[in-house]
């Protein structure tokens, strides 16, 4: 090509890419590139030089960076109201107040800094944060100690005063805390220093809890252990209940439970029964928009069961093996049927069975979507299919009412997990 023609051509490029990029994408390079001399050129340096393109991932990049900055104000404002409230709960220790700055300095990692476990905060100020969340913890639990030495020289008046006091600072605190640290080790795997401070905070509000309730109604040798139910306040992938005791061979079977939820979209899980080689053996389950199931063998059926309202309601399920016919009731009431749900597959003995969460491996592999949100009492489990009468019976809180030959419900079978706790029973003291 001539040497006229080559300057020609470009600037005519150069204009064309400044056309298109209008927008000040900061320092401009200009590249001549050789076309056919009838060929429009613009179209050709759109096409060789990818202009349009490279605004689409400027805009992006830009959309991106502001979302970056929504979320950081976010988060800093929810640090904010974390070091209020344990400023109110009298603790001793503090939040950092550079922990909140940390994020405001945008996405590079300073050199020599740890490996990070919120986006742009440190692995230093998350653990100190962790630390000084369970210094404020033990300090509450030395209080509530106390509380329990008041309450055995005074009035249960006067006692309950204090207790519900004290219980408002703990359930707001709780929940601040958990969902602290679940922000703290969102998306990576913490480091190990962290993970293990974790677990004492979790065991502490565990602790704490237990004791709470144990003032609420009297002491805990004076409360049947039947009349308690569990309570999980928040969607996590670690707070659940385990039942001590395996499922035999069954080839029929009832599960009944009281269940009060608000959740949506979904309760969450239930219980979920995992053996080797199958986590879906017996799973109830309501997720996202879907209505609740029942999973027997990874086969599904869908019930007719809506319990989200934020009240008591007593729900059972009845299956046998013999053409896998099914039936669902909800307080006491029988609202739908069904067959061909697993037929002719017992259900196997010598697995796990958890309360709250739903199970991707044999006793764990939780997902926090799937956890149960709320409360749960009176699980029990037989090994025949239940008459009307007798779900009647537990749904109405009769005197008649039968306990589980399989699982039985009784705080002696339950251990609980990172933050689940124990409260006394309240539907069948609200119907009777």
């Amino acid at each position: 090509m001539p040497a006229g023609r080559a300057a020609r051509t470009c600037a005519l490029l150069a204009l064309c890419l400044l056309g298109a990029g209008a927008q000040d994408f900061g320092p401009t390079r200009f590249i001549c590139t050789s076309v056919p001399v009838d060929a429009d050129m613009c179209a050709a340096s759109v096409a060789a030089g990818g202009a349009e393109e490279l605004r689409s991932s400027v805009l992006q990049l830009r959309e991106t960076v502001l979302q970056q900055k929504e979320t950081i104000l976010s988060q800093k404002e929810t640090i904010r109201e974390l070091t209020a409230k344990l400023g109110r709960c009298e603790s001793q220790s503090t939040l950092d107040p550079g922990v909140g700055e940390a994020r405001a300095g945008g996405g590079r990692k300073q050199p020599g800094s740890g490996k990070n476990t919120m986006g742009d905060l440190s692995r230093t100020p998350a653990a100190e944060t962790l630390s000084q969340l369970g210094q404020t913890l033990q300090s509450l639990k030395t209080r509530l100690e106390n509380l329990e030495q008041y309450s055995r020289l005074n009035s249960s008046s006067q006692t309950n005063s204090l207790k519900d006091l004290l219980q408002s600072k703990i359930d707001e605190l709780e929940r601040q805390v958990l969902s602290r640290v679940n922000t703290l080790e969102e998306g990576k795997g913490g480091p190990r220093n962290e993970t293990e401070e974790r677990v004492k905070i979790e065991t502490a509000l565990t602790s704490l809890h237990q004791r709470i309730s144990e003032l609420e109604k009297g002491q805990k040798d004076n409360r049947p252990g039947d009349k308690f139910q569990l309570t999980f306040p928040l969607r996590t992938n670690y707070m659940y209940a385990k039942v001590k005791k395996s499922l035999p061979e069954m080839y029929a079977f009832t599960v009944c439970m009281w269940l009060k939820s608000s959740a949506a979209p979904g309760v969450g899980t239930p219980f979920s029964y995992a053996v080797p080689g199958q986590a879906n053996e017996l799973v109830l389950i309501e997720w996202g928009n879907n209505p609740m199931e029942i999973l027997i063998n990874d086969k599904v059926a869908k019930l007719p069961f809506v319990i989200n309202d934020g009240k008591w309601h007593h729900i059972c399920v009845t299956w046998t093996t013999r053409d896998g016919v099914w039936e669902a009731y909800q307080d006491g009431t029988q609202g739908g049927s069904g067959e061909n749900l697993a037929p002719y597959h017992p259900i196997k003995p010598q697995g796990v069975l958890v309360l709250g969460q739903e199970q991707d491996t044999l006793g764990g592999g939780f997902d926090a979507t799937q956890a149960f949100v709320g409360e749960l009492a009176h699980f029990n489990i037989w090994d025949r299919k239940l008459t009307p009468g007798e779900v009647y019976n537990l749904a109405t809180c009769s005197t008649k009412a039968l306990s589980g030959n399989v699982i039985a419900w009784a705080e002696s079978h339950i251990e609980i997990y990172g933050g689940a706790t124990k409260w006394t029973f309240e539907a069948c003291r609200q119907i009777n």
